[in-house]
C-alpha cells in the first residue's frame, strides 16, 4: 500500500479520462494487498485538485525496541503498521533535524536500523500473514507550530519526496497509543522537501487483538509525463529480464 501513489494513480485516471470525472467529487476504490482503500477526489474544470484517502486500519505492533547499529550506536524504534510496516524513529535521538542537508546521514542511519531490525524481529500482520517484514524506516519529529515532520527512508538509499501516507498512518497509530490523538483530530504533515499532506483520525478499530486507528490522508499529485513503450518483434528479451539484487548495501557508494 502507498498513499502517495494512490493519490498519483487517482489523478492520472481522472485527468486522462480513463475513469470519467464527476465534479465536484469522484470516488474511486482501490483493491490493495493491505485492503480496500477509498479515494475521494475533488475535481473542478477537468483537474483533480485533491485526493482524500480512507486508509487501512493502522496499529502499533511494538514499542521502544533498542536496535544496536554498527555505525550509529543504539537507536530506539517503534514498529507500526499503516498499510505496510514501519520502523518509526524519533529524529531527536540522532541529533539531526529533518532537513535536505541531512539527507545522507538520515539515509545511513535509517538503512542500518532497518537491516538490523530484520535480524532481531519478525513482524507479521495478525489478519493477513502475507503482510510481513519492515518495509521502511521513518524519522519523525514536530516543529514549533505542531506540524508533523517526517522522512521515510526507502532501500537501498532514497528518501520519499512525499510526507508518506502509509508512514503517517503508522505514526497516527503510535500517537493514539500514546494518548496524543483522538477521533476527529487533524494535523499537517510535511516531508523533508516541504511537500504536505493533511491527516485526520476518522475513528478507532481493532486489528486482531491490537487497538487501531482509521486514518484519512489528503494530498495532491501532478502529471509530469506521458510515456510510450514499444515492443520490437526482433527484441530477444520481449518480457524483460531478471537478475539478483545489484544494489545491496551500497548506499554510501550511491550517495
Amino acid at each position: 500500500m502507498s498513499g502517495s501513489n494512490c493519490i498519483c494513480v487517482a489523478t492520472v485516471l481522472l485527468e486522462t479520462g480513463m475513469i470519467e470525472m464527476q465534479e465536484p467529487y469522484t470516488t474511486i476504490r482501490f483493491d490493495m494487498p493491505a485492503g480496500l482503500v477509498t479515494a475521494r477526489a475533488t475535481c473542478r474544470d477537468g483537474k483533480c485538485e485533491r485526493v482524500e484517502l480512507n486508509m487501512n486500519a493502522s496499529y502499533l505492533h511494538a514499542q521502544e525496541i533498542p536496535v544496536k547499529t554498527q555505525n550509529h550506536g543504539e537507536i530506539i524504534v517503534d514498529i507500526a503498521f499503516g498499510g505496510i510496516f514501519y520502523a518509526l524513529i524519533e529524529v531527536s535521538q540522532t541529533g539531526l533535524e529533518i532537513t535536505p542537508e541531512n539527507a545522507r546521514q538520515l539515509v545511513s542511519i535509517g538503512s542500518e536500523v532497518q537491516r538490523a531490525l530484520k535480524e532481531i524481529v519478525e513482524v507479521i500482520h495478525p489478519e493477513n500473514d502475507q503482510l510481513r517484514d519492515i518495509a521502511y524506516a521513518m524519522f519523525i519529529g514536530r516543529d514549533r507550530e505542531g506540524v508533523l515532520n517526517g522522512a521515510t527512508i526507502l532501500p537501498p538509499g532514497r528518501i520519499d519526496r512525499s510526507p508518506c501516507g502509509t508512514g503517517n498512518s503508522a505514526r497516527m497509530a503510535l500517537m493514539y497509543e500514546r494518548g496524543e490523538i483522538k477521533p476527529g483530530d487533524s494535523y499537517l504533515a510535511r516531508s523533508i522537501i516541504g511537500s504536505e499532506f493533511e491527516l485526520s483520525m476518522l475513528g478507532s478499530s481493532k486489528v486482531g487483538s491490537f487497538d487501531a486507528v482509521l486514518p484519512c490522508v489528503s494530498g495532491r499529485g501532478w502529471i509530469h509525463g506521458i510515456h510510450q513503450i514499444g515492443l520490437d518483434p526482433s527484441d530477444p528479451f520481449p518480457l524483460g529480464y531478471h537478475v539478483s539484487d545489484c544494489w545491496g548495501d551500497a548506499t554510501d557508494l550511491l550517495l
